[in-house]
């Protein structure tokens, strides 16, 4: 049963809690384990959130890649646990939960079997902007009766501009979008920017606006109040035990700040401590995310850098691996050389890691594009999209040569994904699920299914 979403009889603004997908996503590289969202869900659920985020983003490849878990089994038990709050998730239009375009064919099963099993609310945004890459996930989800909200990757640069946005949201709502949302994944939307935007989104496309900001700059909260007062309806929250930071503004302190004003949420403040407390408790006796977790502070540098959230904290999970964690501030200041040189791309998944990665690539050995990853080939050949501005002549030259960039949609032109992924799980006696996790991420699909056999689960 799809779920309405809406807010609390009376007021004019809603939450949405993000606890089990963006906010340990972004705080400690997304490793919250099934069993830990179990014992907080009841609680959350009883809030009265206008939803809860708890699904998609970087939560799909996490469970098979890392927690030897499955997603879609986690998406059925939080189904069962919250009863009353519409489940939302964060889907990459064409690429899914993934890192690329996937067939159309993959995208529609996909979007059928998530709703099928209980989401209500599909975020969906394109990396580029690039309102061609959202237009197939967008009719599956409306053919399969979810809310389909259009999806705005903020930035700044050059090439970005308010009117831009709105042009954009405006492409979003002839689509199909029932709400609009303002993705600000690195924390850098300033506050009197939001209230422009806002007021004009809601002028001009007159669909709801919600607003989902990281606390990284530390304006997210400043943001969240002005984008309130011009129009915005829902803004993103998370539990605060894991708020601040490269995460959301705490749920707790937005319900107090906002209590007795034009604005209230009718929340009760009170309903969130025993989820909180529990959480608390989880993270401090659980290595693996207390050893991930870096302090929770303001960093400016993010208004320079851009780099979202959850990338932050996988970047730096991942340079401790490679004991070149001392490097990270060189990493980051190459990030804004290379986005230049890319055309200004938002950065966020998989632009924030394909100019993450080259940005590594070029300090870690030393010298700048002596390696070129395949995806940014990939990007400068137009198989992600558009770019947003002119690519590099020389990046461009030095990456594929005198090739001619594609112009069409780049979910064009892929052969049918479902059939080759249904027979490869067939070995496992893998079902419909297991066959829509092959064809997004087919060795760890591979790797979980042996490893259930083993186990005779």
């Amino acid at each position: 049963m799809i779920r309405v979403p809406k807010t609390k009889d009376g007021a004019r603004v809603g939450i949405t809690d993000t606890t089990f997908r963006d906010a340990h996503q972004s705080l400690f590289a997304t490793r919250m384990r099934t069993e830990h969202m179990l014992e907080l869900a009841a609680y959350l659920d009883r809030v009265g959130f206008y939803s809860m985020e708890v699904w998609g983003g970087a939560t799909f490849d996490t469970c098979l890649r890392y927690l030897d878990e499955d997603p879609w089994e986690r998406l059925r038990l939080l189904r069962q646990a919250l009863v009353n709050t519409p489940m939302q998730m964060l889907l990459r239009g064409q690429n899914l939960v993934g890192y690329r375009p996937y067939p159309d064919d993959v995208v529609d099963a996909f979007v059928n079997k998530m709703v099928e099993l209980g989401i209500d609310i599909v975020r969906i945004f394109d990396a580029l902007n690039d309102v061609r890459n959202i237009e197939r996930a967008a009719l599956a989800v409306k053919n399969a009766g979810a809310h389909f909200q259009g999806t705005i990757s903020y930035t700044i640069s050059p090439v970005h501009t308010i009117d831009g946005y709105v042009k954009y949201a405006q492409q979003l709502k002839d689509i199909g979008a029932d709400s609009i949302c303002i993705k600000d994944m690195a924390g850098i939307l300033a506050p009197y920017a939001a209230e422009e935007l806002v007021g004009k989104l809601v002028e001009t496309v007159g669909l709801p606006i919600h607003v989902h900001c990281h606390y990284t700059s530390g304006m997210a909260s400043m943001t969240y109040l002005k984008a309130i007062e011009a129009g915005a309806t829902v803004v993103d929250c998370s539990t605060s035990t894991v708020a601040l930071g490269s995460s959301q503004p705490p749920s707790e302190s937005m319900i107090v700040a906002l209590a007795g004003s034009d604005h209230d949420t009718g929340l009760d403040v009170r309903q969130i401590r025993p989820a909180a407390a529990i959480l608390r408790e989880i993270i401090e006796n659980t290595p693996e995310y207390s050893d991930l977790i870096a302090p929770v502070q303001v960093n400016t540098d993010v208004l320079v850098y851009q780099i979202p959230g959850g990338m932050i904290s996988n970047l730096r999970a991942q340079l401790k691996q490679m004991n070149a964690e001392n490097r990270i501030e060189e990493i980051l200041a190459e990030v804004p050389r290379v986005r230049e040189e890319m055309g200004y791309p938002p950065l966020v998944t998989p632009m924030s890691q394909i100019v993450g990665t080259q940005a590594t690539f070029n300090v870690i050995q030393g010298e700048r594009y002596k390696t070129i990853s395949n995806e940014v080939r990939a990007y400068i050949r137009g198989e992600y999209g558009r770019p947003p501005g002119k690519i590099d002549p020389e990046l461009k030259k030095k990456a594929i040569g005198d090739e001619t960039p594609t112009t069409r949609r780049p979910g064009d032109g892929l052969e049918p994904g479902m059939p080759a992924a249904r027979e490869s799980v067939a070995e496992f006696g893998g079902t419909e699920e297991d066959a829509i996790s092959y064809a997004l991420f087919p060795n760890e699909t591979k790797k979980y299914l042996a490893s259930k056999a083993a186990k005779g689960r």
